[in-house]
């Protein structure tokens, strides 16, 4: 197997994903920090066009987007975890849960970067309103997760557990709105925080090498 190179950020949720995938799967795997995403040359993100993370590097192939990086490492992997992809969701309420972390997860991204590294007007409209998609979002979330976990299939892990665990530990990490309103989510990031993929794959800020 080539080896493989994760090119992302340690503080960047959507990373933090594939790597919690790499860690459960038992893969070996070596991160090619992104210092800084202000940058718009796509050689910076690898070769990606869109100016994204992650992406992940086998040999000579490039491979882009969590979801995409997630499943090439199931088909990597020795083992054969039982694993819930969004397409084994049955239901409308499963369905719904997934797409709002994709959406709260986005959301999140928008704000630390537009207000936070950016430092645009955190009362502009378009954060304002997505400000408020992303606190609704995270209601409906906390309102009916023991329903949502109740629902899934029997797994060893799915990916909506770890989009949601990514989410909420990103959201202490890079505060953009309060946590306290979401208790049964914070419980859920203590129980998914035991894991040892969670606690081998911290958010932490990468450090430039010296110049």
């Amino acid at each position: 197997m080539s080896r493989l190179h994760i090119i992302g950020r340690s503080s960047s949720l959507f990373t933090r994903v594939p790597l919690i995938f790499a860690e459960e799967l038992g893969l070996a795997y070596e991160i090619e920090p992104i210092y800084d995403m202000t940058e718009t040359d796509p050689q910076v993100y690898a070769g990606n066009p869109a100016l994204k993370l992650p992406s992940l590097r086998r040999g000579d192939t490039l491979l882009v987007g969590a979801q995409n990086i997630c499943r090439a490492l199931v088909e990597l992997a020795e083992t054969s975890p039982r694993i819930v992809w969004p397409e084994n969701l049955h239901d409308d309420l499963s369905r719904n849960a997934q797409e709002l972390v994709w959406h709260a997860m986005a959301a999140q991204v928008q704000l630390v970067f537009g207000v936070i590294i950016g430092k645009l007007p955190a009362e502009n409209v378009y954060f304002t309103k997505c400000r408020a998609g992303f606190e609704g979002s995270m209601r409906w979330l906390d309102d009916r997760l023991a329903q949502v976990l109740n629902a899934l299939p029997p797994r060893d892990f799915s990916l909506f557990e770890v989009t949601l665990f990514c989410l909420i530990e990103h959201i202490q990490f890079r505060p953009t709105i309060p946590s306290a309103p979401y208790p049964a989510l914070l419980r859920f990031r203590q129980q998914f925080g035991a894991r040892p993929s969670a606690q081998r794959t911290p958010f932490v800020f990468d450090a430039p090498p010296p110049k």
